[in-house]
């Protein structure tokens, strides 16, 4: 027998170019049991037979699956969720975070030899004031007045 037809007919089917009348034909093809049939054609069988041991929903499928699910009202229950609650992990990570950072800024502080914010030494080199600051007042003085006449003269306003 000649299997040509059917094997251009998978071909087709294989491409998605098949009318249903078409592959009508191979199902009813596959349907007869054929010893003779090749076995490059068999291997297909099973993908054609298929479609018939497929069960069917029937008529009455819609009432039953409506009869399921009124008979049992299911009650949902909505949660209001607060915009503290939405942020709670945000503020958490941010804790971490800034616990985080403070430890390794300390640690960073002890480890540095030169540390002048926590040796004591550092306090014994401070003496007292005396005359000190009255000179730094002097100079700041001075400095404001030679600034503020070379800005005189910048602006061409001399007096």
């Amino acid at each position: 027998m000649d299997y040509k037809y059917i094997e251009q007919l998978l071909e087709r089917y294989f491409e998605a170019s098949t009318t249903l009348q078409e592959e009508q034909i191979l199902r009813a093809f596959y349907a007869q049991a054929d010893d003779e049939m090749p076995g490059e054609l068999k291997r297909y069988a099973p993908l054609f037979q298929a479609y018939d041991e497929q069960p069917t929903l029937g008529d009455d499928f819609d009432e039953r699956l409506l009869a399921m699910t009124e008979g049992q009202p299911q009650h949902v229950k909505a949660r209001t969720v607060s915009m503290t609650e939405r942020l709670r992990p945000l503020f958490k990570a941010a804790a971490v975070v800034a616990v985080v950072l403070s430890l390794s800024n300390a640690i960073n502080q002890s480890l540095q030899p030169n540390n002048t914010w926590t040796s004591p030494d550092s306090y014994a080199t401070v003496g007292p004031a005396g005359d000190e600051p009255a000179m730094a007042y002097d100079k700041g003085v001075d400095t404001i007045f030679v600034a503020g006449d070379s800005l005189r003269l910048a602006t061409g306003t001399i007096e």
